[in-house]
């Protein structure tokens, strides 16, 4: 994840250091972490790796086919998230600072959507006994979203960019994350 290694602890995958997002060897990291081992919203999350390149590597119509898969799988309804989330979210970053990726702007509205995120701790809130379920939801949305501002101080340069869309999300997430 980003450029730092990965670590493992019980089903929470996260960054062993706050490294910047390395935009000199996007994604190089993918394979370090254990996705056919993670859940998403349709089972395994195996197909998120190829689905972060085609959103990094595609043409637009094949980066915006991509992002709304993965949205899906990761964000599904735009608030909720699934334990491949929060291990997903360095690699948006790294892919909404790739000047080349074509869908930048909805990456960072993804990005803001998972920071959003409160579906399950809502849900615990009125029904407790989720907390005590076999998945971890509410631990999920919590790595989601601590894991979307780890690395929020990415974001200054994107919020002068001179793509009005790009500019439009960047302050749209910054104020999310009360920047």
């Amino acid at each position: 994840m980003s450029a730092a290694t990965t670590e493992q602890t019980g089903t929470e995958h996260r960054p062993a250091t706050p490294a910047a997002a390395d935009v000199t060897a996007p994604l190089r990291n993918l394979s370090r972490v254990p996705w056919g081992r993670m859940r998403d919203s349709r089972g395994s999350a195996a197909a998120v790796p190829s689905l972060l390149n085609l959103l990094a590597w595609g043409e637009e119509a094949v980066a915006r086919t991509a992002l709304a898969e993965l949205r899906e799988r990761i964000c599904q309804y735009g608030f909720v998230v699934e334990q491949a989330t929060a291990p997903t979210v360095p690699f948006l970053w790294e892919i909404a600072r790739l000047p080349h990726a074509a869908c930048r702007a909805g990456v960072l509205d993804l990005l803001r959507n998972i920071a959003e995120a409160r579906q399950w701790e809502l849900t615990a809130r009125s029904y407790p006994k989720l907390l005590h379920q076999g998945e971890d939801w509410v631990g999920w949305e919590r790595q989601a979203r601590r894991a979307v501002r780890a690395d929020r101080h990415l974001l200054a340069p994107l919020l002068t960019e001179n793509d009005p869309e790009l500019a439009t999300a960047a302050s749209a997430l910054a104020r999310t994350l009360h920047m």
